[in-house]
This record gives C-alpha cells, structure tokens and sequence, in this order.
C-alpha cells in the first residue's frame, strides 16, 4: 500500500484485492473520524474480490445469479453493481461541510473527474441525463464504463465510483448492472486500450485537481 497527499487529503493505493467488509468497515471509522476531527479526508484507490453489491434502491429481481459471487448491502446509493479484479474502485471521503453542502454537486464533480481521467486514453465519455454513471459509444455501442454510488453521513462523502480497466465482463452476467438491462458494460481493455492500472491511477491523479476545483465552486452559497 501506498500513501500520499494532495492538497492535505490522503491520498491512498492498496496493492492486492481487498475484502469488501474490511474496507466498509474502514470508511464507516474514517468516515466518523474526519466529521470529529481527527482524520484528514482521503481518496483511496483500490480492487476487491469479485463480489456483488446492493444499494439502497436494489431489487432482488435483478440479483439473476446470486449464489456465484458473495453480496453484500452497501448502504450507498443505487442498484446492484458488480466489483472484481480489474477494476480500479475509488472511495472519496471528503468533508462537504467545507466543500458545500451539495450532493448532487459532488456526484456531478465526481463523474467529470473520472470522464476527464478517461479522456488521457483518448477515451470520449459522457453522463447521460436520467443515468447516473460513465458512458461511451453510441447506439449499438453504448456501454457503461464506470458506476457512481454515494452515501453521505452528516456531511461526509464515503463510496464513490467503479472504473472499468480490464475485468472480467462475463462477471457482470449475475446481476443487472444499475437495473438497466437494455445496457451492456465495457472497459478500457475491450474498447482496445491496455491501459495498466498504475497508468489509471496517474491519470486519475491528474485529474483530481480540476475534480477539486470543480467541488470548491460551492453551490450553497447565496
């Protein structure tokens, strides 16, 4: 694991596949901590074991196999959404206190962070108006590249965003990835990028600054 700072926020890579429970139970202590004061806010980037989650707006009809991988309640926002191997999940813990009191501002923050990431790949990606999420392609070749999920507790973000680098597709036949079955999923590596993981990680590294600029435009002011 590695640890560094931006701004003041730490600033965290994990190395290996980390146990969905364990990290739950880390953002729910870190959470606390930063609203009391005694932890600094934290981006940490990592992978988990294939495993499905269940947001707070899951339907069990749209769990088709759920004796293939564990699944877990994740209490953020959202339907069934799929985390495994290759995929760079990121949990954004920040203090919206400091940064206005605007959820709907920090998700909108927080996909153009991951849309400006894409776009150093020569990735073109986009929000759609009704799903929340990354998207790339067109008609036939629409997919769903990367997932948003949150959850807030007096102020403090904690979950955050999937990005697709080179999972295994397949896995996403368990569920219906955000209740959208009309949708397929993709990555970097089937849209023809080879991107490594520690290339993401840069480029979402570059990125954070316009991600914190955006942020820092608070809304709930007068």
């Amino acid at each position: 694991m590695t640890s560094s700072d931006i701004d003041g926020i730490e600033w965290r890579i994990s190395d290996g596949l980390v146990p969905y429970p364990a990290a739950l139970a880390e953002m729910e202590a870190r959470a606390a901590a930063i609203r009391a004061g005694d932890a600094r806010e934290l981006i940490w980037l990592l992978e988990h074991p294939p495993l499905y989650t269940a947001g707070t707006s899951a339907n069990e009809s749209e769990l088709l196999a759920p004796s293939r991988f564990p699944v877990y309640p994740a209490g953020r926002g959202g339907r069934y959404t799929y985390h495994g191997p290759g995929q760079r999940v990121g949990y954004v813990l920040l203090d919206l206190d400091r940064r206005g009191r605007d959820v709907r501002h920090f998700v909108h923050a927080l996909e153009g962070w991951v849309i400006a990431a894409l776009e150093t790949f020569g990735v073109a990606a986009r929000r759609e108006d009704g799903r929340v999420g990354i998207w790339v392609g067109k008609d036939a070749q629409e997919a769903k590249i990367g997932a948003i999920g949150v959850r807030v507790r007096r102020w403090v973000t904690f979950h955050g965003f999937a990005l697709n680098v080179s999972p295994d597709l397949a896995h996403f036949d368990g569920i219906i990835p955000c209740g959208l079955p009309e949708f397929s999923v993709t990555s970097l590596h089937a849209l023809g990028v080879p991107a490594t993981m520690a290339e993401v990680d840069a480029a979402l590294r570059r990125t954070s600054y316009d991600f914190m600029s955006v942020l820092s435009q608070r809304t709930d002011q007068p």
